[in-house]
């Protein structure tokens, strides 16, 4: 079959684009109906499912199961989940099913997903009403960026534990920050395992903050401090201590990513016991600073000379 020009340049853009995958309304448009027909006919192209086909006709590669799974989905379906963040290079996480996340106004198309080939990976397609556009990457295919493919797939993990390992993965393989991923769980107020996710936000942002605040001291030439020390309030009550500095009675706290909604991550108790364990510790004669994490990350200068202040009221001199 001879194609004509202006049309062979749109059928290749389209080929290279989309890995060899093409919608039969695309195929159509480049070609023609009956080329189209003849192509499929004479094997040099297969028919994946109703209305895809692969220019081509050998066995589906990974890349095109991609494209197979977002093109049947329908308009606006994107890589999700798992399969977003593995695309983006956070390792670890299983490659099947191929997550697709669907605007909920928009039907998926459900009948191209029927009858898929043996070389096509299993297709989960998930439906959101909350997709805004910073949500999404510019990719081919099209898909998640990865702070919301990682809560995506926590909420879409089959216990919890894997939830919590999804977070904490990204985090520590340095693809996402715990304030991101605080930022995209904001906006999503009905996300599954929505609270286990903001436990495992707020702990990494814990620890992490800990580690900035450590390398914020130094760089300021302050006394390193004792981190998570045991101690005991004034009412007996144990507990531990996130930076501490005993020779000059200096006691920090770092807390976790909220900057957000406060009636969504404390209620009231959380709120009073807070503030009695502050007291307790204060009428001991330490002196205690507060830091968000996310404060220590951003502006650790500020904390630094915040630190600086509170150690020389304690008697610290900056020779020792």
């Amino acid at each position: 079959m001879i194609v004509p020009d202006e049309r062979a340049g749109v059928l290749e853009r389209l080929v290279a684009e989309q890995a060899g995958v093409l919608t039969v309304a695309q195929a159509r448009t480049a070609l023609g109906e009956r080329a189209v027909r003849g192509l499929v006919r004479s094997g040099r192209w297969r028919s994946i499912s109703r209305g895809l086909l692969l220019a081509g006709s050998g066995r589906l590669t990974r890349e095109q199961q991609l494209w197979v799974a977002v093109l049947a989905a329908g308009s606006g379906a994107v890589l999700a989940g798992a399969t977003a963040a593995i695309e983006a290079g956070v390792r670890g996480l299983r490659i099947e099913p191929v997550h697709v996340l669907v605007p909920s106004a928009r039907r998926p198309g459900r009948r191209s997903l029927r009858g898929m080939p043996i070389d096509m990976a299993a297709v989960a397609v998930h439906r959101t009403t909350v997709l805004p556009a910073a949500h999404l990457e510019v990719g081919r295919p099209p898909r998640t960026i990865v702070a919301r493919a990682l809560v995506d797939a926590a909420g879409w993990a089959s216990s919890a534990r894997q939830a919590q390992e999804i977070v904490a993965g990204g985090c520590q393989q340095g693809w996402v920050s715990p304030e991101e991923l605080a930022a995209v769980l904001e906006v999503l107020p009905r996300a599954p395992r929505r609270q286990v996710i903001r436990q495992s936000i707020d702990g990494l942002a814990q620890a992490y903050g800990r580690i900035e605040f450590v390398r914020c001291c130094r760089r300021a030439g302050l006394p390193e401090p004792e981190l998570s020390s045991r101690r005991t309030d004034g009412s007996g009550r144990a507990g531990w201590w996130d930076a501490y500095w005993r020779a000059w009675r200096v006691h920090v706290e770092i807390d976790g990513t909220h900057q957000g909604d406060v009636r969504d991550w404390v209620d009231v108790r959380n709120q009073v016991a807070d503030l009695e364990h502050q007291n307790d510790i204060s009428t001991t004669g330490d002196r205690v600073l507060q830091f968000p994490a996310w404060l220590v990350r951003t502006h650790p200068d500020q904390v630094a000379d915040t630190v600086r202040r509170a150690l020389l009221a304690g008697g610290w001199g900056p020779d020792e």
